[in-house]
């Protein structure tokens, strides 16, 4: 008699565990595919979606089956650069290395992952789609710009592990690294600016002048300023437009900053930034409304320059450290008022640091949150002041006029969101026990 064959193992999965991750592949593939498809590719919509399944069947059955799958999709490449190649069109490389991507994306959905594989598709879809525009950029770098970002990327990866840890010298006021950190923080959020600037600047005075305050909103100020004082026609509204929207950029940098080095600290503050940028932004939206287009009507230039540099990284540092030397010693020695003080002379230099060292020392717990974030409205107003000095040399009666009546409203309206915070903080530091405990304890 023959002995009954064995059994093979059998696994069974969780149905809608897998029906999640299978669907989470397809929906990336398909994301990546449609991309490709659109630009007429051999390997196109349905191409990409079974690859994006497969690693994830890959993925969900072990290591050994989606290794197995990752080279299979590899010869499937080899065979798309053989076919291209005899069709005389040339290889697909940026193709290929789609497919391997959307391949480990997928074996990444079957072992249960999320964020990750959705991100990776995402920026490479992102990739794809920029081609033109990435490649414009890539051919208009300068070489200064490229040190610029060669420099940003030794500071950050280069100097930053070699510091010492820790709080250093006689009154542990200084953190070697927590100080290098906020610098290539400002620094790099500048650059990334900058880059956007590149790409879309030109295409207005208004859209130059939001992203060029995210770089440097005085320096906007300036160059847009100067460009009336060159040819005072029709450059006064849009160049007023472009002033406007420099200030609300520097309020949404500054009010960055804090979020990213110190949340409970823009937790202070955030009624004077809400209320600064809104009141910045309605009056941008009712001069549009008041606009009259005139013939002929030329809109300024801005010429920003390098983004990144040595000199610049030299004076984040130094700003930094002596507003938070400073800064700190002021407070013990004279209190809030002290701290206020500094802020408000910082902002004159660099107000991107000014709130970066308020936000460093309340994260230290030198000093409160709320003495933090309202140090940072501060600086940001002496930022509003100093900017307008620059247009006060115009001498254009029209655009000064308009100016300082936009300051004065957002200035008032930065006071009134201190007062709210004033009046409401009881109550939320009732609700946030973190935020009553430093702001008790200090």
């Amino acid at each position: 008699m023959f002995e009954p064959p064995p059994v093979l193992p059998n696994v069974e999965w969780p149905y809608l565990q897998i029906l999640v991750r299978l669907a989470l592949s397809l929906a990336l593939g398909l994301l990546i595919g449609l991309e490709r498809e659109r630009r007429g590719k051999e390997a196109g919509l349905r191409t990409f979606g079974f690859i994006a399944l497969l690693g994830a069947l890959g993925g969900s059955l072990g290591v050994a089956f989606a290794l197995l799958i990752l080279a299979l999709v590899g010869m499937l490449a080899v065979l798309l650069n053989v076919q291209t190649l005899r069709a005389g069109q040339g290889t697909e490389l940026t193709t290929s290395a789609a497919m391997l991507v959307t391949c480990v994306a997928g074996i990444l959905c079957g072992q249960g992952h999320t964020i990750s594989p959705a991100a990776v598709m995402v920026i490479a879809t992102a990739l794809l789609a920029w081609k033109e525009r990435l490649a414009g950029l890539s051919t208009g770098l300068t070489e200064g710009e490229m040190r610029s970002a060669l420099l940003l990327a030794i500071l950050a990866i280069v100097i930053y592990p070699a510091l010492p840890a820790g709080p250093v010298g006689p009154w542990k006021l200084v953190d070697p690294r927590a100080a290098w950190v906020t610098v290539i923080l400002i620094a790099g959020i500048g650059f990334v600016n900058y880059i956007l600037w590149k790409l879309y600047g030109a295409r207005g005075t208004e859209l130059s002048g939001f992203l060029g305050g995210l770089v440097n909103s005085n320096f906007t100020v300036i160059e847009l300023s100067s460009r009336v004082k060159q040819s005072p026609g029709g450059t006064v509204d849009s160049a007023y437009r472009g002033i406007l929207l420099a200030t609300s950029a520097m309020i949404m940098r500054n009010a960055t900053l804090l979020l990213i080095l110190a949340p409970l600290a823009l937790l202070g503050s955030l009624a004077a930034f809400a209320l600064m940028l809104a009141t910045s932004i309605a009056i941008v939206m009712w001069s549009y409304g008041r606009r009259r287009h005139r013939l002929g009507e030329k809109s300024p230039e801005i010429k920003l320059e390098l983004p990144f540099s040595l000199p610049l990284a030299l004076k984040y540092g130094v700003v930094f450290l002596v507003l938070h030397v400073v800064g700190g010693l002021t407070q013990r020695q004279f209190g809030d008022v002290g701290f206020y003080f500094v802020c408000v002379v910082g902002g004159l230099m660099s107000s991107a640091s000014a709130v970066a060292a308020a936000a460093a020392l309340a994260s230290q717990g030198s000093i409160s949150p709320s003495v933090a974030g309202t140090g940072a409205v501060l600086a940001s107003f002496t930022s509003l002041a100093f900017s307008l000095s620059f247009v006060l040399r115009t001498r254009n009666p029209d655009l000064v006029g308009k100016l300082v009546r936009a300051t004065l409203c957002i200035a008032v309206a930065g006071i009134l969101g201190l007062l709210i915070w004033g009046s409401v903080r009881p109550i939320v530091t009732q609700w946030i026990p973190e935020l009553a405990r430093l702001e008790g304890g200090l």
